[in-house]
Protein backbone atom coordinates (compact mmCIF):
# COMPACT_ATOMS: atom_id res chain seq x y z
CA UNK A 1 0.00 0.00 0.00
CA UNK A 2 1.25 3.48 -0.87
CA UNK A 3 -0.36 6.47 0.88
CA UNK A 4 0.87 10.04 1.26
CA UNK A 5 -0.67 13.13 2.78
CA UNK A 6 -0.12 16.34 0.80
CA UNK A 7 0.84 18.18 4.01
CA UNK A 8 3.74 15.78 4.62
CA UNK A 9 5.34 16.25 1.17
CA UNK A 10 8.14 18.80 0.83
CA UNK A 11 7.58 21.78 -1.48
CA UNK A 12 9.66 22.02 -4.64
CA UNK A 13 10.02 25.21 -6.66
CA UNK A 14 9.68 23.89 -10.20
CA UNK A 15 11.60 25.22 -13.19
CA UNK A 16 8.40 27.05 -14.26
CA UNK A 17 8.28 28.76 -10.79
CA UNK A 18 5.18 26.92 -9.54
CA UNK A 19 5.25 25.41 -6.06
CA UNK A 20 4.95 21.63 -6.44
CA UNK A 21 4.68 18.59 -4.25
CA UNK A 22 5.45 15.38 -6.10
CA UNK A 23 2.79 13.01 -4.80
CA UNK A 24 4.28 10.03 -6.62
CA UNK A 25 6.42 9.15 -9.60
CA UNK A 26 6.82 5.47 -10.55
CA UNK A 27 10.41 6.20 -11.60
CA UNK A 28 11.28 6.57 -7.90
CA UNK A 29 8.28 5.48 -5.81
CA UNK A 30 6.85 1.97 -5.26
CA UNK A 31 3.80 2.48 -7.51
CA UNK A 32 3.05 0.67 -10.75
CA UNK A 33 1.46 3.35 -12.92
CA UNK A 34 2.23 4.80 -16.33
CA UNK A 35 2.00 8.37 -15.02
CA UNK A 36 3.21 10.65 -12.24
CA UNK A 37 1.09 12.87 -10.00
CA UNK A 38 1.98 16.28 -8.55
CA UNK A 39 0.14 18.88 -6.47
CA UNK A 40 0.70 22.47 -7.64
CA UNK A 41 0.04 25.91 -6.16
CA UNK A 42 0.24 29.29 -7.89
CA UNK A 43 -0.05 32.25 -5.48
CA UNK A 44 -2.44 35.17 -6.11
CA UNK A 45 -1.18 37.45 -8.89
CA UNK A 46 1.52 34.97 -9.95
CA UNK A 47 1.89 32.75 -13.00
CA UNK A 48 4.09 29.89 -14.10
CA UNK A 49 6.76 30.56 -16.69
CA UNK A 50 5.84 29.53 -20.23
CA UNK A 51 7.13 26.03 -20.79
CA UNK A 52 6.55 22.79 -22.66
CA UNK A 53 7.12 19.12 -22.04
CA UNK A 54 8.82 17.62 -25.11
CA UNK A 55 7.00 14.27 -25.34
CA UNK A 56 4.83 14.09 -22.20
CA UNK A 57 1.14 14.98 -21.92
CA UNK A 58 -0.40 16.59 -18.85
CA UNK A 59 -3.84 16.77 -17.28
CA UNK A 60 -4.55 19.55 -14.77
CA UNK A 61 -7.40 19.11 -12.28
CA UNK A 62 -8.17 22.43 -10.55
CA UNK A 63 -9.45 22.20 -6.98
CA UNK A 64 -9.18 25.73 -5.51
CA UNK A 65 -8.98 29.33 -6.71
CA UNK A 66 -9.48 30.95 -10.11
CA UNK A 67 -7.20 31.72 -13.00
CA UNK A 68 -6.43 30.99 -16.60
CA UNK A 69 -4.61 28.20 -18.38
CA UNK A 70 -2.86 29.02 -21.65
CA UNK A 71 -2.06 26.27 -24.15
CA UNK A 72 -0.35 27.33 -27.39
CA UNK A 73 -1.63 30.88 -26.87
CA UNK A 74 -5.27 29.89 -26.32
CA UNK A 75 -6.43 31.03 -22.88
CA UNK A 76 -9.35 29.59 -20.91
CA UNK A 77 -10.66 30.42 -17.41
CA UNK A 78 -10.20 27.79 -14.70
CA UNK A 79 -11.92 27.25 -11.35
CA UNK A 80 -12.59 24.30 -9.05
CA UNK A 81 -13.79 21.38 -11.13
CA UNK A 82 -12.02 22.47 -14.34
CA UNK A 83 -9.92 19.81 -16.06
CA UNK A 84 -7.43 20.79 -18.79
CA UNK A 85 -5.47 18.52 -21.14
CA UNK A 86 -2.07 19.69 -22.43
CA UNK A 87 -0.78 17.68 -25.42
CA UNK A 88 2.93 16.87 -25.66
CA UNK A 89 5.15 19.70 -26.87
CA UNK A 90 2.57 22.47 -26.44
CA UNK A 91 3.58 25.80 -24.90
CA UNK A 92 1.69 26.31 -21.63
CA UNK A 93 1.38 28.37 -18.48
CA UNK A 94 -1.08 28.83 -15.61
CA UNK A 95 -1.94 32.24 -14.14
CA UNK A 96 -3.72 32.97 -10.86
CA UNK A 97 -6.24 35.79 -11.39
CA UNK A 98 -7.96 35.44 -8.01
CA UNK A 99 -7.34 36.51 -4.44
CA UNK A 100 -6.39 33.07 -3.06
CA UNK A 101 -4.07 30.24 -4.07
CA UNK A 102 -4.82 28.48 -7.36
CA UNK A 103 -4.45 24.77 -6.56
CA UNK A 104 -4.42 21.88 -9.00
CA UNK A 105 -3.18 18.34 -9.50
CA UNK A 106 -0.96 17.50 -12.48
CA UNK A 107 -1.03 14.06 -14.05
CA UNK A 108 1.94 13.56 -16.38
CA UNK A 109 1.96 10.68 -18.85
CA UNK A 110 4.40 9.01 -19.18
CA UNK A 111 5.94 9.96 -15.80
CA UNK A 112 7.60 13.36 -15.49
CA UNK A 113 11.36 13.55 -16.08
CA UNK A 114 13.41 16.74 -15.71
CA UNK A 115 15.01 16.43 -19.15
CA UNK A 116 11.56 16.68 -20.75
CA UNK A 117 10.86 20.20 -19.48
CA UNK A 118 11.79 23.23 -21.59
CA UNK A 119 11.22 26.58 -19.85
CA UNK A 120 11.09 29.71 -22.01
CA UNK A 121 12.35 32.73 -20.14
Amino acid sequence: MFIRNIESIENIIAEDKSVLKEVFNPLKDPVKTGYSLAYAVVAPGKETLPHRLKTLSEVFIFTEGTGIVSIEGEERPVAPGTVAYVPPGKLQYVKNTGGRDLVFYCIVDPPWRMEEEVVLV
